[in-house]
């Protein structure tokens, strides 16, 4: 800003002013002295206008400012902002009061200070852009630096390839180049500009044109102002309306040269009126230019990997959660922010046979693609392991392994928790790895953190890994998270811990899963340096036990008949009549199996929980194997006839045995 002082008198001439004004301001007969202030501004009436409100507040002792158009001499009028102070003298021909003028320069004075424009762009630029790696923000950020210090308008231009498909730039047969514009600005308030060159529009410039040039030699082009006709006629290259913007003014195109490419360019304009671009504005511009290309470059880079690892972290995370009816599950991931790369964590839900299921989270150190490929060996294996009907010590164990394997290869840890539930007996088997404990959650709204047997992070250790088994209140909430959620840089992880707590009381228990998910992970989304956070919660509650039917046989012959008696009052009591002849088979050979290979009574259980299940139980630990029987032999047939009625079967251990089961999908009718 430059500023002018005045020195007026109670009707408002100039009787004093600096030697600055009369370069500056444009009197009607040449001299500053004697002439009113009303013969300075432009548009300025008798009555009614800012100035006269200004001489009034001077002439009632009190100070006043307003802005006025301002007539110059080599220059359109400039907007002025014009502080009126009110002075006390005893001398005749003494000011009355002085006028404070604060202006912009004359628009021929304007990008005229080499120092300026180099500090403006070269050192303040890139102190303040330097930690942006969003692309978009970035693009602003660097275009509102060039306007308005270097030209009066400025637009930034990459490829679309570059920007959409995140392929190597490359140019178009015919010569064109295709391009997105990312920003632009403009110094004056003037809407054609965001009406003729909007933001995210894809634009292919013609082959011949400066804008083409400029991309196939990578050099900066200057153009001198140019007149009508030309910008109808690049108008119509473009297919576009005519551009009076454009008309008489000057052009200077920057490349944005990284690592052997160009990557688009900076188009800079400065209207009619203003210095054209010369050879030093060019060099200026150019290192502007390149220091920009490298930071764009940067986020672009570090864009793509963060989508690649995102995207694959995502195909890699369960799409939907499986559980027994009687229990509620609900998750949320949220990827690291901006600042940190995608991590490795993950969540899963299990439906397993026998109204259970398997609830994990898990936790790969480290960040971007490998955290994430590490995480879908482990997700793998864990749904692997969980059809093998293997506790959550054994599942954890055998993941341990398979982690110091891929150890031998990259160095890499995780962290995991997994709990069994049975929504039979309302029993939950829980072990963990390195892990934060699970919170549970009871309806009164009072909670804790289970006390599970601490074991290694998997891939560290090689002690055994040991499991609790926890009685559990129907209607309690299992909330499995992992680090991300109570530990940040801000915040000690026991703040974190006492934090989720907080959340939960008796009435929250009882309502939406959603609004408790949304609770948590309030705050979450400002953290700049948030890792990547993993939730999973379950409302944990027994099937109704009209859905269950159990029996405790001898371990004689007899109970065969005794079983296949058994189970069909619950058939026809649950509409399953229609499966009695072959529930009665399969149960016969699954106790018969019992019996023969078992020692003392056996428990015969059917359950109707998205199937129907009918489980054995004995007290052998050995796990009975499918086995083909020759055609001359006389046993060996059972399971095979189980494998063939049923739709899957299986078998699992037991801290007094193990249960033997098979299950049947339920009969289909059809819709009327």
């Amino acid at each position: 800003m430059r500023t002018l002082i005045l020195g007026v008198d109670p009707a408002g001439r100039v009787v004093q002013h600096d030697r600055n004004a009369k370069e500056v301001l444009d009197p009607p007969n040449g001299s500053l002295l004697g002439t009113h202030l009303s013969d300075l501004v432009v548009g300025n009436s008798p009555t009614g206008t800012p100035l006269n409100s200004l001489l009034d507040a001077v002439k009632g002792g009190r100070e006043a400012t307003a802005v006025l158009t301002f007539k110059a001499q080599r220059s359109n009028p400039i907007d002025t902002v014009v502080t009126l102070q009110p002075m006390r003298g005893d001398n005749e021909g003494c000011p009355s009061a002085l006028a404070i003028l604060r202006m912009p320069p004359p628009s021929v004075e304007q990008f005229l200070d080499p120092a300026l424009m180099r500090h403006a762009l070269l050192d303040e630029t890139f102190r303040q852009m330097g930690a942006t790696l969003d692309l978009d923000q970035l693009a602003r950020g660097l275009i509102n630096i060039v306007v308005p210090h270097f030209s009066n308008s400025a637009g930034l231009l990459l490829l679309e390839s570059l920007v959409a498909a995140d392929e190597p730039p490359a140019s178009q047969n015919d010569g064109s180049y295709l391009l997105r514009r990312m920003a632009i600005a403009t110094d004056d308030s003037n809407p054609d500009w965001d009406a003729t060159f909007p933001t995210g529009e894809v634009l292919r410039y013609p082959a011949g044109s400066p804008y083409t040039e400029c991309m196939s030699t990578g050099r900066p082009v200057r153009q001198p102002a140019m007149v009508t006709a030309e910008a109808l006629e690049m108008a119509e290259t473009w297919l576009r309306r005519p551009m009076g913007l454009l008309a008489d003014s000057s052009m200077l195109l920057l490349p944005l040269n990284a690592r052997g490419s160009t990557l688009g360019f900076i188009v800079c304009n400065r209207r009619k009126g203003f210095r054209s671009f010369d050879a030093y504005d060019t060099e200026i511009g150019m290192e502007f230019a390149s220091r920009a290309a490298i930071f764009i470059d940067n986020a672009r880079r570090y864009n793509r990997e963060r989508a690649t690892a995102l995207t694959l972290q995502r195909s890699l995370l369960p799409t939907g959660l499986s559980a027994p009816s009687s229990v509620e599950v609900t998750h949320r991931y949220l990827p690291g922010s901006q600042l940190i790369e995608v991590g490795g964590d993950w969540y899963e839900s299990i439906n397993l046979p026998g109204a259970r299921v398997a609830l994990v989270v898990g936790d790969v150190a480290g960040h971007g693609v490998r955290a994430a490929v590490t995480m879908g060996r482990l997700r793998t294996a864990i749904q692997t392991l969980a059809m093998l009907e293997l506790s959550p010590a054994e599942t954890l164990q055998y993941l341990n392994d398979l982690m110091r394997k891929i150890g031998e290869r990259e160095p890499h840890f995780a962290t995991c928790v997994y709990a069994n539930y049975d929504a039979v007996n309302g029993t939950c088997e829980v072990a963990c790895a390195g892990h934060l404990p699970p919170l549970l959650v009871r309806p009164d709204g009072s909670s804790e953190f289970l006390d599970v047997s601490p074991a290694p992070p998997l891939g560290v250790g090689e002690g055994l890994i040991s499991s609790r088994t926890f009685e559990i209140e129907d209607g309690s909430l299992f909330v499995l998270y992992t680090d991300g959620l109570v530990e940040s840089r801000g915040r000690d992880i026991d703040d974190g811990l006492k934090r989720l707590q907080s959340v939960f009381d008796a009435e929250s228990v009882a309502g939406s899963m959603d609004d408790l998910c949304k609770a948590i992970l309030a705050g979450a989304y400002s953290d700049q340096h948030r890792d990547d956070i993993a939730v999973l919660i379950a409302r944990l509650g027994r099937i109704d036990g009209g859905l269950q039917a159990s029996w405790a046989l001898a371990g004689e012959p007899s109970a065969v008949r005794e079983a296949r008696a058994l189970v069909a009052e619950p058939l026809e009591k649950w509409d399953l009549a229609s499966m009695v002849d072959t529930t009665q088979l399969l149960a016969s050979e699954l106790v018969t199996n019992a019996i023969r290979y078992a020692e003392g009574p056996v428990t015969l259980r059917l359950i109707k929980e998205g199937a129907l299940v009918c489980e054995v139980l004995d007290s052998s630990p050995a796990l009975p194997k499918l086995q083909h029987a020759a055609k001359d032999d006389e046993t060996g047939r059972g399971l095979q006839i189980v494998s063939k009625l049923s739709g899957r079967w299986g078998a699992r251990r037991t801290s007094g045995g193990k249960i033997v089961w098979c299950e049947q999908p339920f009969p289909r009718t059809d819709e009327k």
